[in-house]
């Protein structure tokens, strides 16, 4: 097999390290447009060659990989699929599922485009955060529609098996509802956090509140893409954050103790249960 990865960052960097670490006969070729970028990835050998000029870069490809940021991925998708071998496919590492695979549905040459993303990361970012390991034990959701062809999506399940822990298999809908609430709104939540309390009054920040607000390292214009292109089920999670806040603002004003026990207790509960 012969994939190409388009952007090689943090993601697409430790892609091409996992992938030389777990199958190194897999030959694997970079695109990036800033040739610093391309030497540091040869020198880290996540990649075996690299090239500055995108249609040749993926010219030969069987397996297309687009780790770019969401707004970037459907244009460069179908640029790709102009030029790449008919019966190719194309993935990508999106946090957003629904626009990017309804805008791909169809490609020219025969070429299929399977929705990827592998639940892993770091606020760091760039070739130099790139880590071989960064998947290990992780989840990565492949999410296919009726017309994927099922060869494309055993194709793309290959690349990530020996990756990853698990795989799982949904509908862009269902994908994007669910990182709306586990990955979307944490992020705003912890900037809505740090813009309330702006410098914590002591002399060293408590470790929890550092914990909670980590994600806010990240780089802003990849998170505003991701919430551009995730708005409505996004928006279903922050109503329902709302909710809840009323909730609990309520129990707090009237010192219902009891009640505010309760939901704590339940919310332990809930924590407890993730780990398990």
């Amino acid at each position: 097999m012969r994939i190409t990865i388009v952007g090689l960052g943090l993601i697409g960097g430790s892609l091409g390290m996992a992938v030389k670490r777990r199958r190194p006969s897999i030959r694997i070729t970079g695109f990036s447009r800033k040739s610093s970028t391309l030497r540091q990835a040869l020198r880290r050998r996540a990649i075996d060659e690299g090239i500055g000029d995108l249609e040749r870069a993926v010219r030969r490809a069987d397996l297309v990989v687009l780790a770019t940021p969401v707004d970037r991925i459907v244009p460069l998708a179908r640029r790709c699929a102009k030029v790449m071998p008919k019966g190719s496919v194309i993935t990508d590492v999106g946090s957003t599922k629904g626009a990017i695979v309804s805008a791909l549905r169809t490609l020219p040459r025969g070429i299929a485009f399977v929705g990827g993303h592998p639940i892993a990361g770091s606020e760091r970012r760039g070739i130099g955060a790139a880590d071989a390991k960064l998947f290990d034990g992780s989840l990565c959701i492949l999410t296919p529609t009726a017309a994927t062809p099922k060869a494309a999506l055993r194709t793309v399940q290959a690349l990530w098996r020996p990756l990853v822990g698990k795989i799982v298999v949904i509908s862009p809908a269902r994908h994007d509802a669910a990182l709306a609430g586990i990955s979307h709104l944490p992020h705003l939540l912890a900037s809505a956090l740090l813009q309330t309390v702006q410098r914590p009054p002591l002399p060293r920040t408590p470790r929890s509140f550092l914990d909670m607000t980590r994600i806010t390292l990240s780089d802003p214009d990849l998170w505003d893409d991701i919430f551009a292109t995730n708005r409505p089920a996004l928006l279903v999670r922050m109503d329902a954050f709302t909710a809840q806040w009323r909730r609990l603002r309520a129990l707090v004003r009237r010192g219902d103790r009891a009640a505010l026990r309760a939901l704590l207790t339940r919310s332990r509960a809930l924590r407890h249960a993730l780990e398990e």
